[in-house]
């Protein structure tokens, strides 16, 4: 066998190996966003891939434990039971009344099981309540334009 032949089969195979890896890897990183009022209603495969769900902490629902983060998450009335067992620490931002987004699976009795977890305080990033929010500096003020 020649060597243009060797080199043939030996690139035909790293491009195929390379191939079914990336194939398989874009499969698996595959997240789908659902709702809370979805998450009843998923059966079969999708129950055993990576879900991302959002939704409001709710009040006194927090509870550390051992190895774990239990929480409710809320979303238009209906809860989901949320435990959170990611090795990242929590977020300042997550506390009581937080939006929050997990991502992770649904365990056959309906608990999510989150390996990550992104929380924001809303109220923390609104003015106040009788304050204006902050004017533009006066270098981008369209009154500031120099004219000719």
């Amino acid at each position: 066998m020649n060597k243009k032949a060797k080199f043939a089969i030996g690139s035909g195979i790293i491009i195929v190996t390379l191939s079914c890896l990336a194939y398989v890897g874009a499969q698996q990183s595959k997240t789908y966003y659902h709702t809370i009022s979805e998450i009843p209603t998923l059966s079969g495969a999708s129950l055993h891939q990576r879900l991302r769900v959002g939704g409001d902490v709710k009040a006194g629902s927090i509870q550390h434990l051992s190895g774990r983060v239990d929480f409710i998450l809320m979303e238009e009335g209906k809860g989901l039971p949320v435990s959170y067992v990611g090795t990242d620490p929590l977020p300042d931002t997550f506390k009581d009344g937080a939006q929050c987004l997990v991502e992770g699976k649904v365990t056959p009795d309906g608990r999510f099981v989150a390996e990550t977890l992104q929380a924001k305080c809303a109220s923390k990033y609104e003015a106040a309540p009788g304050q204006a929010a902050p004017a533009a500096p006066a270098a981008y003020s369209s009154d500031s334009k120099s004219k000719s």
